[in-house]
This record gives C-alpha cells, structure tokens and sequence, in this order.
C-alpha cells in the first residue's frame, strides 16, 4: 500500500472508493391482460394456462439468475419507497387469476428470489398535469394539413409487428415473443415510431416534437423513481411495458452509478430450456 493511503484511516480509505455500480435489466413485455390501452394493441392468449405458467416459470428461472435485489414495475405508487401493497398478499394461488405482466412476471420473480418488497415507479399525469402522450393533437394536425396518410403510414410498421404476433402467438412460447419487445431493432422494441412524428409540424405548432418531449418527461420521471430508492450494488429487475424500453435503457446505460443489463441472454436461455 503506498504510504499516503496507509497513514489513513479505514473509514477515509472507503470514502475514496467508489460506490458500487447499481446495475439495471430492462424486461419489455407486452401486456398480458388485454387492456387495450396503447394506441396499437394486440390480442393475447390466456397466460393462466398450463403451458403459458411452464412458460413464464422458466423465464422466471432464467431472469432469477440475474440475482436482482429489486424488482420494479408498471404500477404508479407514491414515494418516498413506492412498495407495491399488493405484492404483500401474492401467493401461487395469484397466478391462477390474475392474468397482468406485473404479477405473471414481476412478483413471480420477486417471491422467486425472496424480496420482501417490489416497487410500483410508474408516472401518470394528475390534475392539472400535462398528457404524456398527445396523440390528438398529432392527429389533428395530420388531418388538418391532409397528412393522414404519412400518419398511418409511421403506425404501420408497428400494427404489422402486431398481427405477425397474433399469427404466430400459437406456436410460440412467451420468452421466444418478449425477444421481439426487447430487440430495439423492431417496431415493438425500437423508437422508429416517435421519431417518425417528428415531421408532423411547421416551426409553429410542433405536435410531433411535443409528444416526444412529453414521452421523454415521462420516462424521466419513472427512472427517477428509481433512482430515488436504488442503492450502490443494486441489482434492480424493471418489469415494464416495452414502449418503455427505449428509454429507461437509456437512462441506465448513461446516468452517473448505473450500468444497463442486456435481457436478451436471459431469455435466450429461457427460450432454449423450452425446447
């Protein structure tokens, strides 16, 4: 040990160290309950059957090795700890009846791994509190300046990925379909389709580049709900919508202590016990 750090005393030495990296795994899912809530949405089958719950045990299996030390989920709760109250009563029984991601995936591999808690980080605008995602005014633009059909064209993409998920829904496992809603590269995993708004404006009204900006602020905020109760050498599981994904990978592989985790090798392995 050189001599300036051994005339120190333990405490000074670990106010030197840096704290531990708190590492973040971002789980895009589709939801699983048919809410019909996002602007595209799909059908989804059953997933309380008897070969979606061996499905989801084996992703559970695989992500558990992830070891997290938190898990975090799409259910808006306040501060300054976000516990999830429901999670306090999960049993198996749960995943008889309740069809929702949060509970198939999320508080499945809470109870796997033993936590005691699980964090509800979602972000919902309140009285007074701006739309996250103005759609309308988009449209209304659109349809003012005779520009649906570039409109729905930027939603294509997305509505085709939608119905090649419901063809091959039948013949695919759970884990083989979440590696399509976390592959950035495809319309369900990607930003194409927030970015292909950004035309929709003249340099006065901009609805395009305001729906963005506010899809940002949202997500900023759910990832600051994060870090707000997140500490050094954190492992922290996000279960969450995969509209989501984009960002909150984002903001874990760039803000200051954190580092993103890569799914897609979890579900890879999950997809191979499968077979």
């Amino acid at each position: 040990m050189l001599p300036i750090i051994a005339g120190l005393s333990a405490a000074a030495v670990a106010l030197m160290t840096p704290p531990a990296p708190i590492q973040v795994m971002i789980l895009g899912t589709y939801h699983f309950g048919n809410p019909g809530r996002d602007k595209v949405n799909v059908h989804v089958d059953d997933v309380t059957t008897a070969k979606r719950q061996h499905e989801l045990e084996a992703l559970a299996e695989s992500v558990a090795t992830f070891r997290p030390t938190r898990v975090m989920v799409e259910v808006q709760r306040p501060g300054p700890n976000y516990d999830v109250t429901d999670y306090s009563t999960f049993s198996p029984a749960v995943l008889r009846a309740d069809r929702d991601e949060t509970s198939q995936i999320g508080y499945r591999i809470a109870a796997r791994v033993g936590l005691p808690t699980v964090q509800g980080i979602d972000e919902q605008p309140g009285t007074g509190e701006p739309d996250y995602f103005p759609i309308d005014r988009v449209e209304a633009y659109a349809k003012v300046h005779g520009e649906q059909p570039l409109l729905d064209a930027a939603f294509a993409a997305v509505q085709a990925s939608a119905r090649q998920f419901e063809a091959e829904q039948p013949s695919s496992s759970i884990p083989h379909m979440l590696l399509r809603y976390n592959d950035p590269a495809t319309p369900m995993g990607g930003q194409d389709l927030y970015y292909s708004l950004l035309r929709f404006g003249d340099g006065n009204d901009q609805p395009g580049a305001d729906l963005n900006a506010m899809w940002y602020l949202r997500n900023a905020k759910i990832f600051a709900k994060l870090v707000n109760v997140a500490r050094p050498g954190d492992r922290i599981l996000v279960v969450y919508g995969a509209g989501h994904g984009y960002w909150l990978r984002h903001f874990a592989a760039t803000t200051p202590g954190y580092s993103s985790v890569d799914v897609m090798p979890y579900l890879r392995r999950a997809v191979s016990r499968l077979r």
